[in-house]
């Protein structure tokens, strides 16, 4: 299925480096979709085989990241792991109906969500500065944790880029969680619905792994380097970062939209 596919040189090498980036953006404030999906378009591959090559090179990095953060002691177990449930759920269903949908059809949805991943992030500018969880009973962990990771999680395997971002405000805004902790649970939910994605795009034959494997390698680096400013930094590294995503989402908003 598309396996004749080719790219040359040039595009291949540019393609890694920006997936590459994708990995650091990633791993500090999540949206590093964003990124790294308009890049495998780039390659003029159809856009289920750009959305399974993002999803494996963004399960690569991730795995690399939850390792990190958890080493650290950046995750809060029993909130990450059933939102992680949840989110794999949600993102094996949402990538099957993704799988249904005609290939101009999902570019026009992909321009009409990505404005609210936009918005979404100004709305509490203060989030993350100190971690208030222990405020919310066992029973509200419980049942905010499975609906974050559903929602994101369907977000993640419907569209994908921001959902990193939109974990990470859902975790310290909703949940209470400082940044840090906010930015390692994300990367669990997130690891969750990447694979779960990833499984059904495999099975359908649309990732093209000969220009998959190699991104994916860049993003594990970018995603190295990123969780380890993250931890390093905390919130004071992560905020301004998810400033910089939504930049780069208006701008490839406005760019789809006038050039179309």
């Amino acid at each position: 299925m598309g396996t004749d596919f080719t790219v040359t040189l040039p595009v291949f090498s540019f393609v890694c480096l920006l997936v590459g980036l994708a990995g650091f953006v990633d791993a500090s404030a999540g949206g590093g979709g964003i990124i790294a999906l308009p890049a495998y378009v780039f390659t003029g591959m159809p856009a289920h085989f750009a959305y399974g090559c993002n999803k494996f090179s963004s399960a690569c990095g991730t795995t690399l990241s939850v390792f990190k953060f958890w080493s650290a002691g950046a995750v809060n177990l029993r909130s990450s792991l059933l939102a992680a449930f949840s989110s794999f759920i949600g993102s094996g269903i949402a990538a099957s109906i993704v799988l249904m949908i005609p290939d101009h059809v999902l570019k026009t949805m992909l321009l009409l969500i990505l404005p609210i991943a936009a918005v979404v992030i100004f709305l509490k500018k203060d989030m993350g500065e100190e971690d208030h969880s222990n405020s919310l009973s066992r029973k509200a962990v419980f049942f905010l944790s499975l609906l974050i990771g559903f929602l994101v999680g369907g977000y993640d395997g419907m569209f994908g880029p921001g959902a990193g971002t939109f974990a990470i405000f859902a975790f310290s805004s909703i949940m209470k969680y400082d940044l840090k902790t906010a930015s390692g649970n994300a990367k669990i939910v997130n690891l969750a619905s990447n694979y779960a994605s990833l499984l059904t795009f495999a099975l359908a034959g649309t990732v093209y792994y000969q220009i998959a494997i190699p991104a994916g390698i860049c993003n594990i680096i970018g995603n190295y380097i990123g969780s380890a400013y993250a931890l390093k930094k905390g919130g004071k590294f992560i905020r301004p970062m998810m400033v910089v995503v939504l930049i780069f989402l208006l701008a490839k908003i406005a760019f789809d939209l006038f050039t179309r």
